[in-house]
């Protein structure tokens, strides 16, 4: 460790505290469960539309390299006071861009133009990489240190349940009228910048610990070094390195080892219901994990949860190498999503405290950056091996790379291990 954590936060609660975490929760589970509920109908809607499986892909692809390239400097007027208004403007944003799509497609007699949805679907994917980079600093600046583990537990369950019941929302609503889904959106978004605005604790860090005034007025290069600090931090800091190699893997492994899961159950002739089953065991049991996260957590060490939920990752994912029919594949699966609250959970509230209050929302969107990119060529990296090797190939290979990162957060944790002892989390 380069030092002891920054304090963050006061050791007691701020006046309004458990109110503004209470808005903050509504506000990230209402836009997840919109998201979720339009995200999965909107391939579904393009394909109807005649659009090609190419053009769908192309616009996932572009939405996803929009966010992941905005985010890093959205950060910025975050760091540097603006946290509030930067939330409430770009979930506004958003709203406004689902309620686009939603009148478009509901009073569209013929096809929708393609370009109004690839436009609106980016003003949306924008904004909402603006607002959670701006989210990413709330909780270190209105949670006490104590109560980190418990407030990003509760929040992680509210993003699993969004998962859970998204998808079959969306589903049900397209069913009714194709436009629904979007409106749904559209008011999720909506809520969010209400509750957002209703907060009343301060989101900005001390005047002194922001980034320098007027950095808008100093060019690309000076914005661009702004942007790369939080990068910077992570290459001086061991613990934010070894944080930004395992929140990489273990994302990009479970989402190789779901869509190899998927082809497996295709290559075996198994229709949508076996991969319904799967996806409902994990994510009932992901949303199980992140509640218990912070009792199977406790008090003990990061180091120590993380070199243990590593290791108990490494047996379900060659078990399911083994597996042969879509109960085995969802336990297992489950049993994975299960474990990996407890170490996501002790991991980002030793992140926030590690973290410095002016750089909070920088160095966390490039851990969600990285993170994000390596799960993104994950399921193509996953086909191509299950092409060439088969699936029960690709999925040990998989639990061998698991097994290197638990080796590697075993050598990697010993004095993050022992200097955690005390970590007030």
């Amino acid at each position: 460790m380069t030092g002891p954590a920054p304090a963050l936060a006061p050791a007691a609660p701020l006046p309004h505290a458990r109110r503004d975490l209470r808005l903050f929760w509504w506000a990230g589970t209402c836009d997840a469960l919109g998201s979720q509920t339009s995200g999965l109908v909107l391939p579904l809607l393009l394909l109807t539309l005649g659009r090609s499986p190419g053009e769908v892909g192309a616009l996932a692809g572009l939405s996803a390299a929009a966010t992941l390239l905005l985010g890093p400097f959205a950060a910025v007027p975050a760091d540097g006071g603006a946290r509030k208004h930067l939330m409430v403007g770009s979930a506004l944003l958003s709203a406004a861009a689902m309620a686009g799509v939603t009148v478009a497609v509901a009073v569209a007699a013929g096809p929708v133009p393609l370009a109004v949805l690839v436009a609106a679907v980016l003003v949306e994917r924008c904004a909402t990489s603006c607002y959670e980079a701006a989210a990413l600093g709330t909780v270190a600046l209105v949670c006490p240190p104590a109560e980190h583990r418990r407030v990003l537990s509760r929040l992680e369950a509210g993003e699993r349940g969004a998962l859970v019941l998204g998808p079959a929302l969306g589903g049900l609503l397209f069913h009714a009228e194709r436009w629904l889904p979007f409106l749904v959106d559209a008011l999720s978004y909506a809520v969010a910048a209400g509750c957002i605005a209703a907060m009343r604790s301060p989101l900005a860090p001390h005047r002194a610990q922001r980034p320098p005034a007027g950095t808008v007025h100093r060019g690309l290069r000076a914005r661009t070094a702004e942007a790369g600090a939080g990068l910077a931090l992570i290459r001086r800091d061991p613990f934010l390195r070894l944080a930004l190699v395992w929140i990489s893997a273990v994302n990009a492994l479970l989402v190789a080892l779901y869509y190899t899961t998927v082809f497996a159950l295709q290559n075996d002739g198994r229709g949508a219901a076996p991969l319904g089953l799967v996806l409902a065991l994990a994510g009932a049991a992901g949303l199980a994990g992140a509640l218990a996260a912070p009792r199977i957590a406790g008090r003990r060490p990061t180091g120590r949860v993380l070199v243990t939920v590593s290791w108990l990752m490494v047996p379900p994912a060659a078990a399911l190498a083994t597996a042969r029919d879509a109960w085995h594949f969802g336990l297992l699966f489950g049993l994975l999503c299960l474990l990996t609250p407890a170490a996501t959970v002790a991991l980002q509230a030793r992140i926030i405290q590690v973290i410095p209050p002016g750089l909070q929302a920088r160095t966390g969107t490039v851990l969600a950056t990285v993170s994000g990119a390596a799960a993104a060529v994950a399921p193509a990296l996953a086909g191509l091996s299950a092409d060439r090797a088969g699936a029960a190939a690709t999925l040990m290979g998989c639990a061998a790379l698991l097994a290197g990162l638990a080796l590697y957060t075993t050598c990697a944790a010993p004095a993050r291990t022992r200097h955690a002892a005390t970590e007030p989390v």
